[in-house]
């Protein structure tokens, strides 16, 4: 009996520790959720005009000089930028990415993917690991980005991006991320990054005109790059917010759980407690009735 209860109190304790774990870990997500959140809010109007506008002049631009990064051709290698977290304990976060990552390249390029043309960059540890255990290949150049976050850094990513889909090593870029929400909430988006997706025309709606100045040709050399570089900034910094409200979410959930085992573990060492009590009590009184017969 002494040594049930003892093996029940070294598992309260081992639940107590885990639990301030958690608690600590859920406390730094919150606060890295604050900023990063402030981050991605503040950037997703900008980002938002910005890609509705060169959406715009790419489709009012069929067919002119300068459109390299628009022109669409036979889709035979696919470039995917795949954005995970550095570290886990996040719950599903890392997973979902992965999962779907994995779905659209088997079934939107099934072909390309069979023949082996789909390439996998990744930003982020864990989808580097993953894709690497699995015999996918992927590019480690950018993995390390959420090491020091900045814009310079993504935009080397999508510089060379536009260099590889310029030179004609991919005919699509995708990226795959997961957009915020809020703290319990991402949703996981395949994004086309090149070719630049033209504007879907509704029914009798009339064309934009815009008036240039400098010429169309200077603008759009101008504009596409930074404009892209941005969308994939935006997508880092989606992830990056989804990533801290996901883990703050699971260490929320997991100061619960701990909590629910605490109590069973606490109801179970009181009634071993009463056992034995009522055992050495069973044991004195019959002691005593011993001696006096």
């Amino acid at each position: 009996m002494a040594g049930q209860l003892k093996e029940v109190r070294n598992r309260i304790k081992s639940v107590q520790s885990t639990q301030q774990i958690t608690k600590a870990m859920k406390m730094v997500s919150a606060a890295k959720l604050r900023r990063a959140q402030d981050a991605i809010v503040q950037m997703r109007p900008y980002a938002r005009k910005l890609q509705e506008m060169l959406s715009n002049i790419v489709s009012n631009s069929e067919g002119e000089v300068g459109m390299a990064l628009a022109a669409e051709r036979p889709i035979e290698k696919i470039l995917y930028i795949v954005i995970t977290s550095d570290r886990g304990l996040a719950g599903a976060f890392n997973a979902n990415i992965i999962k779907l990552a994995k779905l659209t390249m088997s079934e939107r390029y099934a072909a390309q993917y069979k023949k082996g043309n789909v390439t996998v960059w990744t930003i982020g540890k864990k989808g580097y690991e993953h894709f690497l255990k699995n015999n996918y290949k992927p590019d480690a150049t950018y993995k390390d980005i959420f090491l020091n976050l900045t814009f310079e850094n993504v935009q080397q990513a999508s510089m060379a991006a536009m260099k590889a889909f310029e030179a004609k090593e991919f005919d699509v870029v995708e990226i795959v991320y997961s957009q915020f929400k809020n703290a319990a909430t991402q949703k996981f988006e395949v994004e086309r990054f090149l070719p630049i997706p033209k504007v879907v025309k509704q029914a009798g709606a009339t064309k934009a005109d815009f008036i240039f100045d400098p010429s169309r040709e200077e603008l759009v050399a101008e504009l596409m790059p930074k404009i892209l570089n941005t969308q994939l900034f935006k997508a880092v910094l989606d992830s990056n917010a989804s990533e801290h409200g996901a883990r703050m979410t699971a260490m929320d959930k997991a100061s619960e759980n701990a909590n629910e085992m605490l109590r069973s573990l606490k109801i179970s060492y009181n009634r071993a407690r009463q056992a034995a009590i009522t055992t050495e009590l069973t044991e004195i009184v019959s002691g005593a009735a011993a001696l006096q017969g």
